[in-house]
């Protein structure tokens, strides 16, 4: 392991999703020298806090929880709506991040949810809104869940049929005011961290053109380019394991 890299990666998921969403990416992570934390965030249906009513707030804590435990420098890997999270914990503690790797992930500017961040882009090509047309919500509109059949054609559509069926039946409802939260963040505190953005080329939920926009509109990350949908932690897990080893690997003291 180059002596700048950190050990520790901690593992933020997106939305609808759970820890199990890292788990093909955990050996190769582990072959490469890090130790990898894929982490349940709260109020997603996973572990001891599953059920609570969560927001972008309790998202954060709970990466902080696991990142004052962890010594040194640490990573963030955090995939599709996990990068609001990602970039909010970078900017409460940015001494503590070696960088923060977004896989087709949220790197949204401040104040802007990712609603707003598409919106012109939908007027041109209505696919632009991803996953949310096909979302299913409870009486209260507090939380969503994707249908089987969404999710196997936009989340996990260049996996094979009964890897995709599996990866969509452990998809759990998802509450809204998480999910619709725009991050706050300053120059000063996440603008001095070092950011990866790995597309995915053929992702049909964060579309090419909305990963493009948030590269345009928070400028200065390393960008790399993967051939697959919205998951490549499942559905290319070496691939991605290369890249992260690369930016983490020349990683700054």
């Amino acid at each position: 392991m180059p002596e700048n890299m950190p050990e520790h990666l901690i593992l933020i998921h997106g939305a609808w999703a759970g820890g199990w969403v890292w788990e093909r990416l955990l050996a190769p992570l582990r072959a490469a020298g890090f130790r990898p934390h894929a982490l349940e965030l709260p109020g997603n249906g996973h572990g001891p806090r599953g059920h609570l009513d969560a927001g972008l707030e309790d998202y954060e804590n709970t990466v902080l929880e696991t990142l004052t435990a962890l010594p040194g420098r640490v990573g963030l890997v955090a995939h599709s709506g996990g990068g609001v999270t990602a970039t909010r914990v970078a900017d409460r503690a940015p001494e503590r991040i070696a960088g923060v790797a977004y896989v087709a992930g949220m790197m949204l500017p401040s104040g802007m949810g990712f609603a707003e961040l598409t919106a012109p882009l939908k007027k041109a090509d209505p696919d632009a809104a991803g996953i949310t047309p096909h979302l299913e919500w409870d009486a209260e509109r507090r939380a969503s869940r994707v249908p089987a059949p969404a999710a196997r054609t936009l989340f996990f559509q260049d996996l094979p049929a009964a890897e995709a069926e599996r990866a969509a039946g452990r998809l759990t409802p998802q509450p809204e005011k998480a999910r619709a939260a725009a991050p706050s963040w300053s120059t000063e505190r996440f603008g001095r961290v070092r950011r990866l953005y790995m597309e995915a080329l053929r992702d049909r939920s964060v579309v090419p053109a909305a990963q493009r926009r948030m590269q345009a509109l928070v400028p200065g990350a390393r960008v790399v380019s993967l051939d697959t949908g919205h998951a490549p932690q499942v559905s290319a897990p070496d691939d991605l394991a290369a890249a992260l080893t690369a930016f983490f690997g020349s990683a700054r003291p």
